[in-house]
């Protein structure tokens, strides 16, 4: 019996629905812990510096990249992205599971870093869904747009690659089924 805690790494396309399953999963499991990644991109509107993200610039961002800071980083849409490799080990020491909302690239480089990392892939409906989604957000120029929509289907074939899978077709099953999972890992691997 181990009272540590292990990665847990939630990836989909974009729009597929992270963030969202993310804050509910935080307020329903006490040994979840949100992760802040790091990131060169500016703030979207409501988010928090310090708090949702550590806005960084390029060059920080490069120099920690390069000291091995980072558990994961990866550049995804012309932004640089990392989770703090320290944060990780300590959540993870205290019995804790730190709660990484993060693209396929990041979700690979965990499972390098922390074997015993759980990864779970969540599953648009459809492709016109994840178009819909993105739209509504009304956050990004069009040409970054439709660069993330053309990542959707590589992004896709790739989450066959994670532990589990879940279809994100309604957004409240689509939580339940991933709090399932995580409570089922916990009680295994404790």
């Amino acid at each position: 019996m181990s009272n540590r805690g292990f990665p847990v790494v939630i990836s989909s396309p974009s729009g597929g629905g992270k963030t969202t399953i993310a804050g509910a999963l935080l307020a329903a499991l006490p040994f979840l812990r949100k992760s802040r990644s790091t990131t060169t991109r500016q703030p979207r509107p409501g988010e928090r510096p310090g708090v949702d993200y550590e806005f960084v610039t390029g060059e920080v961002f490069e120099q920690r990249k390069a000291a091995g800071a980072f558990a994961e980083w990866a550049s995804v849409h012309g932004h640089g992205y990392g989770t703090p490799r320290e944060y990780v080990d300590e959540t993870c020491s205290a019995g804790h599971c730190p709660l990484l909302v993060i693209d396929i690239q990041g979700g690979r480089a965990v499972r390098r870093a922390y074997p015993a990392a759980l990864l779970v892939f969540l599953m648009p409906p459809s492709l016109d869904e994840v178009a819909r989604r993105l739209g509504a957000r009304r956050s990004e120029p069009d040409a970054r747009l439709e660069a993330r929509l053309g990542n959707a289907p590589g992004e896709i074939a790739a989450g066959l690659e994670y532990d589990y899978i879940v279809m994100n077709a309604s957004i409240e099953l689509a939580i339940e089924q991933v709090r399932q999972v995580l409570l089922r890992e916990r009680e295994t691997r404790s």
